[in-house]
């Protein structure tokens, strides 16, 4: 049998201590259903809080950096990717999954630079989302970039995305229309809009220590 708490730990995932004992579900058993090569599935027994028992099914993600990089002329560099499992083109801000052991800090350097050629000067980490609470451990650290200078990309193989810039007022109309409906990247336009009116100012380092 695979130890969660021990997954949980080796993947950065930390539970919240909760004092509302009444919503709290207790794990009775464990079950591996798939291990692929990043997600891995499970069933677990649980006990509800009126003492009777459910299933839950669930995934186990490494965790993800989101990025928003800010252009000179405050303009946002922006992607198109085609999602498989929503048979769409997306429109999103930067991404990627964290590699084993990567610090996060890296991990957001690498994806910026992998997917859109730029480098940046400045870094700022904003915060955490859980874009999938229902069925998945996956969190998304959201991090800015200014200071942008842009070099050659390194696209992963089999990897194919388009790279634009777009301004901050697009992307409220693509989301109010519909055409912007990716999670992560309307929680980054959230944090973006609150950080641009001074609501959520950021403390930006050139070398910034992983949180």
């Amino acid at each position: 049998m695979v130890d969660v708490d021990l997954l949980f730990k080796y993947k950065n995932i930390a539970f919240v201590k909760n004092k509302a004992d009444h919503l709290i579900e207790r794990r009775l058993s464990h079950v591996e259903l798939f291990k692929g090569h990043f997600l891995h599935a499970f069933r677990d027994t649980v006990q509800n809080p009126d003492g009777s028992t459910g299933t839950r099914e669930f995934v186990i993600h490494p965790g993800a950096v989101m990025i928003i990089p800010m252009l000179d002329s405050g303009r946002l560099v922006m992607e198109r990717q085609y999602r498989y499992p929503v048979q769409q083109v997306m429109i999103e801000f930067p991404a990627g999954k964290l590699n084993d052991g990567e610090d996060h800090w890296e991990c957001a350097r690498r994806e910026l630079r992998e997917e859109t050629g730029y480098e940046a000067s400045q870094w700022a980490y904003a915060g955490v989302m859980h874009p999938v609470i229902s069925y998945s451990t996956e969190f998304i650290e959201i991090w800015f970039a200014k200071g942008l200078s842009l070099g050659a990309r390194e696209l992963d193989e089999g990897e194919f995305l388009d790279v634009f810039d777009a301004s901050p007022q697009e992307l409220l109309a693509w989301s109010r229309s519909g055409e912007l409906t990716d999670a992560k990247t309307l929680t980054g336009l959230l944090w973006l809009q609150n950080h641009l009116s001074g609501a959520w100012p950021l403390d930006w380092q050139t070398t910034p220590a992983t949180p």
